[in-house]
Order: structure tokens, then C-alpha cells, then sequence
């Protein structure tokens, strides 16, 4: 029996070619699309997964205030020590620094730069990293012990044992390869490559701000603390307990709005700190977009299937007449569409085999898409039966529910006469097709809304490099670099311009009000020659003069002096981090985060060029390169243990958007890939109409009907529908696209013309698909319709 359905099944597909065609061709389209997606999302849901004790792993946030969106995942030394002492929920803790910085190791003739990372000895025994050598119980013997990557001790040792060998940093010091561990998969929120106890960040630590020892440190949250509860942790307990003994050993102004907040480990890739939702955002789009897409499919082949049931009513009925049972027939219909399926699935693995290169470099992963993979079979099985319950169940019910004596009369009670259910089908997809068009459109608007916002300061020919040993010379260096061609100007800070994230907590200030004593500001310590390189305009007062009284001078940001309530702010007394001095200028505001982020209140102060760790270049356009080879050139003679390493600020900006980027161009694929599959199934019941309407057509013709009558007549009905779909489509994506601006502080307006071009793009392609079938359905001689009729 089952050989004599998938029989019958190849004999009906094979003799109705056209329509087999773009069913399989669209179902390939859309299973390889959903895959493709499926395998973007479930790549990163998969993030930290790996742990087996990562239902009870922690990361703390510190939080100032009450706004849960102000948290950053960061603390100070003592948490973790006096949390696992006084906490009994609290079973282990581990401290990491990732802003370790960079070590200049050597091992014989070979020196590499690599960036260190110090944890705590606990680290190995939280998390499920594993040491391919060495002791997980003690993974530092001592604070001469160091920990590579596979991939490092590779690169150091090639096939030598790397145990026990000694590395020597540029200071001398040596260090000792106690351990190697597996490369930690790309699917970890934690990139490391070279462990250092962190005990030796303890043992160095410099008593400069009177709290004694790094472990009592409460004012410094540089580090990041992971904690390991209990099963049945209670997590708002702990974090109040948390709280109090912050408060307990911290009696300073500062600490009365201080809290911890603890996030997920599981949690940390996708959300914000605070709990917000931040990438699981886009997660949960590209999951609806891939549930759109295969819905269209499935849309699709439902109506060619119903619409083709009128030429097959009198052969289910024939078959019913001679003893076929309904639930025979059933079967028949349902693997005629398991078999139109299974062809789709085959293409669509070659499809998705061979766009893998290109989706990965697109998507900026590196997924890997086999069928030796069960989660690849999971995904894959679960988008087929998805397909199969959508599409295939549906049409076999209908094919094999008609009534024989009426079938045969022309008359099917199951469909109705006027198709109302295939029109509703036409409608829905193009809803979703129209939704994706717009949702493009606003992505790309609000991307090139913040590539071209005026940023109050320059971003255009000018590069940035970490002086590394540049600041020890920084004057004589300036100088010699200002002399050069297609150098117009050169200037240092301590941080990243577009992502200054340094804050000092608690500012004081003359006037201050009293619910502001626990106010935190953004600190910036910059060259005197700061603003004017970079273009950045004074509001009020004046810059640095360059001179030793700068020390004592502050200059504050618009936002700030709001935020502070400052009236009046020139010649005021301001107070940060136990340094006094005076207000001597008010800059107006400037973006140094992401357009997510609104402008926080900022203070900048010209300290010792030793704390300026990155120089800027402000060059020439066409002149780029020479201002290149000349810092080059001083780069080797004062760094040449180190590659010459520069980025545009321009390409830094950008790469604060790279998620956003690299989903408008998803995005764009996707939306093209909705359209094209919507216009695959109007033509398919364009070409349906048309050849059941032949005998009309050329009798039409025969009394005058010109072909532009034809073409309106096979063209109308379909195209009112898409019209109709603007109804649903606009006042839905205008909802969605304004949850999805609401992740940036600034934004980009919805206008009008979005609708308006997305309903044209839509309607422009459906009267394209339509009228070219409709076009030679009219064109076709009249004599030669009525006689094959």
C-alpha cells in the first residue's frame, strides 16, 4: 500500500510539472531560509551553556540608584570575599580581571603581546573550561604560575610539552606554564587565552587610597565577580544581603544608594546587566522572521493544492465510487505532499551547505552546518513536521472530504465556490512580506540615523593607536609627529573616545543638593590639545592652558552641569576622587557611547601623560597614508616589540553597530526572500486562473476584448488582495518597528513615505508577477483556446 501511494504520488507530480516546480522550488526556499535562521538562534541561545553548574552561577552587577538600566557588570575586589564569608547561600567566588591589560612575553627568540587575564584559583572548579594539563584543584602552584590556551602554547612551544617551561615579561619577572586548556568554545560569552592568578593583583596592590589591601578595596569595581549559589538560592535575598554588607563596612555617602543585582550566567550574552532584554531582542525577531517565512511557504502550497482541487474532484471521486475509504484518500494526498517535502528538504540542504561560507562571514560567526550534528537534525526535523502540519494535513483533509455525487456535478462543498479562504491566505502573506519591507526600511533609516548624527566632534581622518610606550616621551614625540606631512594635529586620552566607561563616584561640588550627594560622573583625563584637535566645542570658560595650574582645573560636560543643577558653573569649587579645584569651562555635549545609551554627565581633567594610554591623529584625507608611515616609523624605534597596531575612529564608531549592521542586512535577505516566495504563489494561482478561465479568455477575445481587458480580468482580484494587506500590514509594523526604536535613546522618526514606498515596492512586485502571466495568458490565439477547450 505504501509503495502504491508514493507511487500515484511521482505519477501527479511528474504530470503537473508547473505546479510541482514552484511548490518544491518554494518550500526549498523557505526550509533552507528558516534553517539558516534556526541555526543563527540556536547558536545564540547556546551561549554558556556549557557549564554544568550554570543554573547556579551569578554575575553581580553594582548599581547606583534606582534605574536598573544604569547597572554595569562590574565590582569592587571585596564582594566576593566577604560575600562567600557571610553569605551562607553563597557556596564558592571567583574574582575576574579582564582588563588585565597587555604582557609582552619572550620565550627564547620569540615575544609575543597577549592579553592577560587574572582569576581567581576557583575559576576552574565554577566553570567547565577544561585543563587538558594541569591541576583543576590548583591550577596556580604559586604567582609565578601561568595558564595558555591550546592555541597559545601552540603558538609558543609548536609540539614541545609546554609544563614547566618559563616564560620572562618585559619587567624579567618570569612565569611558569603550570597548566594549557582547551580553547574555549566560540559560544562562551568568556574569550581568554592566558590566565594569571589573581592573587598577584592582590600581592602588587598599592596602597594609594587608604583602604589597605585590594581585598578591602569597596571604592574600586574594576573587576568582575562570579558567584556560585545554592539550588534553592532565593536571588533577591542574596542580593539584599549583598547590599547590606556593602553597607556594613561602608559607612561613606556614596554607598547609602549602592546595590548588587545578580544576572544569569546563562543570561549574560542576551541581557542587559539589569535584566532588560538586549541582543535576546534580536533573537526573538529573527525567530519570528523565521516562522514568516516558512508560514508564506506553507501559505503557498495550500493554495495551489486547494485551488487545483476542482481538476481533481473527479478523480477523488472516481476513486471513492470504487471503493476507496476517506481515510485512504487522506494518506494518498498527505504523501503526495511528505514527497513534495522531502524533494524541498534535499535541495534545501544543498542550499544551506552551500551558503554556510557566506552566512557565517555575513552573520560574523563560525556555524557549521553538518548532518552529523543531532542539534542540525533537531532543527531540521522540527521545521519539516512544522511544514508538514502546516501545509500538508490541511489540503488532504480537503482533498478527501469531497462528496462524490456533487464533485462530479462540479460542486465542492468543503472549498466553496468563491475561494474566500485562498484570498484570506493571499492577504496574510503579504502582510508579513509588507511588515519585513518596512521593518528593513526603519532599520536602515535609524543605521544611517546614527552613521550621519552630528557627534560634537570630529570623526573623520583620524586614527587612534595605544601609545604603549609613547606616553614616556609623549611632548618630544607630539612634536616630532606634529611636523610631519598630512599630520594636522595629535592629542592623547585615557580612553576610547566612543566608549568612555570610567566613573567616579561620589563628585562634590559647591551648592550641591542634598539628594545628589552619591552622584557619579564619567571621567576623562585629556591633553590640553583635546578639544581643538577633536573639534569639540566650548560652551562656556575655557580649555587647559597646558601649564601646571591644569591639575587643579575641571571642565565639565552640558550634561552634567544640567544633571548637577549648577548655576553659574565658571570659578565654582568642584571635588573629585579627593583632588579640589575649580570649574574653569562647560563643553557642550558629546556622544562617547552608543546611541543606545543618552549622554551621562562627564568631567575632564589634564593629569600626567602617563595616564594617557590612547593618542589620536588627526590627518588629512588624501594624505592618510604618509601620516601612517610616519607614525610607523616612530612606532618601531620607541615600540619595537610591538606590531603597529591602528584603527579610524570612524571604523571604531561603526563597530559599536556591528549587531545592528549585520541584521539590517539579514534583514534585507529575509524580507527579499518574503517577497519572492509571496510572488511564487501568486503566480502559481495567476496560472492556475488562467487556465481555467482559457474557454472565456478566447471567447472574450472573439468579441473584442482587447488584451489590456484580459489582463485586468485575471489581475484584478489578486492585486485588490495585496491592496488589502496594506490594511493589516502598516498599523502592525508602525507597533513593532516603535517597540524596536525604543532601544535607542536617539532615534530616528517613522514617516510616512516608509509606508508609502514599502506598499509601492509590494504592490509594484505583485503587479509585475501577476501581469506577466497574465500577459501571455491574453496573448494566446482565441481559435487555438476554444478548440483545445
Amino acid at each position: 500500500m505504501l509503495k502504491n501511494y508514493f507511487k500515484t504520488a511521482f505519477r501527479t507530480l511528474k504530470k503537473n510539472k508547473s505546479y510541482s516546480v514552484i511548490a518544491i522550488v518554494g518550500l526549498s526556499i523557505s526550509l533552507s531560509t528558516t534553517m539558516l535562521i534556526s541555526l543563527w538562534v540556536w547558536d545564540e541561545l547556546s551561549f554558556d551553556q556549557m557549564h554544568s553548574k550554570g543554573n547556579r552561577i551569578y554575575k553581580t552587577a553594582t548599581l547606583f540608584g534606582d534605574n536598573k538600566e544604569d547597572a554595569w557588570s562590574a565590582t569592587s575586589a571585596p564582594v566576593a570575599v566577604f560575600g562567600k564569608a557571610e553569605i551562607p547561600t553563597i557556596e564558592e567566588a571567583c574574582r575576574i580581571n579582564e582588563w588585565g591589560g597587555d604582557m609582552l612575553l619572550q620565550y627564547g627568540d620569540k615575544k609575543f603581546n597577549e592579553t592577560a587575564t587574572y582569576v581567581d584559583a576557583s575559576y576552574f572548579n565554577m566553570f567547565d573550561f577544561k585543563l587538558i594539563q594541569g591541576n583543576p584543584a590548583s591550577p596556580f602552584p604559586d604567582n609565578q604560575s601561568i595558564i595558555l590556551s591550546q592555541s597559545l602554547a601552540k603558538k609558543y612551544f609548536g609540539t614541545a610539552d609546554p609544563i614547566g617551561k618559563t616564560l620572562i615579561d618585559k619587567d624579567q619577572k618570569t612565569y611558569k606554564v603550570s597548566g594549557v586548556m582547551a580553547d574555549m568554545p566560540k559560544n562562551s560569552s568568556m574569550q581568554y587565552t592566558l590566565l594569571l592568578p589573581f592573587d598577584i593583583l592582590v600581592k602588587n596592590y598599592k596602597n594609594t587610597g587608604g583602604w589597605g589591601s585590594l581585598n578591602t578595596d569597596w571604592g574600586n569595581a574594576s573587576y568582575v565577580t562570579y558567584f556560585l549559589l545554592n539550588a534553592k538560592t532565593n536571588i533577591a535575598d542574596t542580593e539584599q544581603k549583598l547590599t547590606a554588607t556593602l553597607k556594613k563596612y561602608i559607612k561613606d555617602d556614596w554607598a547609602k544608594n549602592a546595590s548588587f543585582l545578580l544576572q544569569p550566567l546563562r543570561h549574560v550574552h542576551l541581557y542587559h546587566p539589569g535584566g532588560s532584554e538586549n541582543g535576546m531582542k534580536e533573537v526573538k525577531i529573527f525567530m519570528l522572521v523565521a516562522f514568516i517565512i516558512l508560514l508564506i511557504s506553507c501559505i503557498n502550497y495550500t493554495n495551489l493544492v486547494t485551488a487545483r482541487a476542482s481538476r481533481r474532484g473527479k478523480e477523488v471521486s472516481m476513486r471513492k465510487i470504487v471503493g476507496a475509504s476517506k481515510q485512504q484518500l487522506f494518506w494518498q494526498f498527505l504523501h503526495e505532499s511528505f514527497l513534495v517535502f522531502a524533494i524541498a528538504a534535499l535541495l534545501a540542504i544543498a542550499f544551506v551547505a552551500l551558503a554556510m561560507p557566506f552566512y557565517n562571514q555575513l552573520s560574523g560567526k563560525e556555524m557549521v552546518f553538518s548532518l552529523s550534528d543531532t542539534h542540525v537534525w533537531v532543527l531540521f526535523g522540527s521545521t519539516l513536521a512544522a511544514t508538514m502540519i502546516l501545509a500538508g494535513i490541511y489540503p488532504a483533509i480537503t482533498l478527501s472530504s469531497f462528496k462524490p455525487a456533487l464533485a462530479l456535478k462540479g460542486i465542492y462543498a468543503v472549498l466553496g465556490n468563491s475561494g474566500n479562504f485562498r484570498k484570506l491566505l493571499v492577504v496574510v502573506q503579504f502582510v508579513c512580506a509588507v511588515i519585513l519591507i518596512i521593518a528593513t526600511l526603519i532599520i536602515s533609516k535609524q543605521l544611517s540615523y546614527v552613521r550621519h548624527k552630528n557627534l560634537g566632534y570630529d570623526k573623520e581622518n583620524v586614527f587612534s593607536i595605544n601609545q604603549r610606550n609613547f606616553n614616556k616621551r609623549y611632548e618630544a614625540i607630539k612634536q616630532a609627529l606634529q611636523s610631519q606631512t598630512g599630520i594636522q594635529g595629535v592629542t592623547a586620552c585615557n580612553s576610547d573616545i566612543n566608549n568612555i566607561s570610567y566613573t567616579i563616584s561620589p563628585a562634590k561640588w559647591e551648592g550641591q543638593p542634598a539628594n545628589l550627594s552619591n552622584f557619579g560622573v564619567k571621567i576623562l583625563y585629556a591633553d590640553p590639545d583635546f578639544f581643538n584637535v577633536m573639534n569639540i566645542k566650548l560652551q562656556a570658560g575655557k580649555a587647559f592652558s597646558g601649564t601646571a595650574a591644569d591639575s587643579s582645573h575641571y571642565i565639565l560636560n552640558e550634561t552634567a552641569i544640567k544633571q548637577m543643577q549648577i548655576v553659574n558653573p565658571i570659578g565654582k569649587t568642584f571635588t573629585l576622587n579627593g583632588t579640589s579645584g575649580i570649574i574653569i569651562g562647560v563643553v557642550k555635549d558629546f556622544h562617547f557611547k552608543s546611541m543606545k545609551t543618552a549622554i551621562e554627565p562627564l568631567v575632564i581633567q589634564s593629569v600626567e601623560p602617563s595616564k594617557w594610554w590612547n593618542m589620536y591623529i588627526k590627518t588629512t584625507g588624501h594624505q592618510a597614508h604618509q601620516a601612517l608611515a610616519a607614525v610607523e616609523r616612530l612606532w618601531k624605534q620607541y615600540n619595537p616589540d610591538y606590531a603597529f597596531d591602528y584603527q579610524f575612529i570612524d571604523q571604531s564608531f561603526d563597530n559599536l553597530y556591528k549587531t545592528e549592521i549585520r541584521s539590517g542586512k539579514l534583514f534585507n535577505i529575509f524580507a527579499g526572500m518574503a517577497i519572492l516566495l509571496s510572488c511564487l504563489g501568486l503566480f502559481g494561482l495567476v496560472t492556475y486562473t488562467a487556465e481555467t478561465k482559457v474557454r472565456e479568455i478566447g471567447i472574450r477575445k472573439t468579441l473584442g476584448a482587447n488584451i489590456s481587458h484580459i489582463i485586468l480580468l485575471l489581475s484584478k482580484d489578486f492585486l485588490g488582495l495585496v491592496g488589502m494587506s496594506f490594511i493589516v500590514a502598516f498599523p502592525v509594523a508602525w507597533w513593532m518597528m516603535s517597540k524596536w526604536l525604543d532601544n535607542y535613546v536617539y532615534r530616528t522618526t517613522i514617516a510616512w513615505w516608509i509606508f508609502a514606498l514599502a506598499g509601492f515596492v509590494a504592490f509594484t512586485i505583485a503587479f509585475l508577477t501577476v501581469c506577466s502571466k497574465a500577459l501571455k495568458a491574453a496573448q494566446v490565439n482565441p481559435v487555438k483556446s476554444l478548440r483545445s477547450e
